[in-house]
């Protein structure tokens, strides 16, 4: 709920990367605060909106939650252009996963919004045991100069 005299943001914000890399699972715990382990994929794209009252303002994200499946990729374009932000997912258990994100990072900056902020997320941290990807590496890859967050969702308590 907007606090009265508080700015409002109006901001859109797109999750790209992979089908089953938990972006749906991302964008459910932000919006809702729970995980569902057994998400069905997303078809085409998902939409949510989330409000957050700050101290110097109220934020108010529409989310566009992309499907990861290669057929859905024409699409994306349509749901990152004028995104404030975006968020790239890899598996940290699949580097087919994460050599993909370059991709999609590189997409962003060639026809993105020049302005808008980007993240690279490495979920599913609960899958240590079968991680392909070591954090390490993607830190030294010159090929990602975007902020980089580890994250285990089914473990978060609340992004709020």
């Amino acid at each position: 709920m907007a606090r009265p005299g508080n700015k409002i943001i109006q901001a859109k914000l797109v999750l790209l990367g992979d089908m089953g890399t938990g972006k749906t699972s991302i964008a459910l715990r932000f919006v809702k605060g729970h995980f569902f382990p057994n998400q069905e994929p997303t078809i085409g794209a998902a939409f949510f909106t989330q409000i957050l009252s700050l101290s110097e303002a109220t934020v108010k994200f529409d989310i566009w939650d992309t499907a990861g499946q290669e057929r859905y990729h024409s699409l994306a374009p349509m749901y990152y252009r004028g995104a404030a932000a975006a968020i790239v997912v890899y598996d940290i258990s699949s580097v087919d996963t994460f050599v993909r994100a370059k991709k999609w990072v590189q997409e962003l900056q060639t026809h993105g919004n020049q302005k808008s902020v980007m993240a690279l997320v490495a979920n599913k941290s609960d899958l240590e045991p079968k991680r392909e990807v070591e954090a390490e590496v993607v830190l030294r890859s010159s090929s990602y100069p975007v902020p980089f967050l580890s994250l285990g969702i089914d473990k978060c308590r609340s992004y709020k």
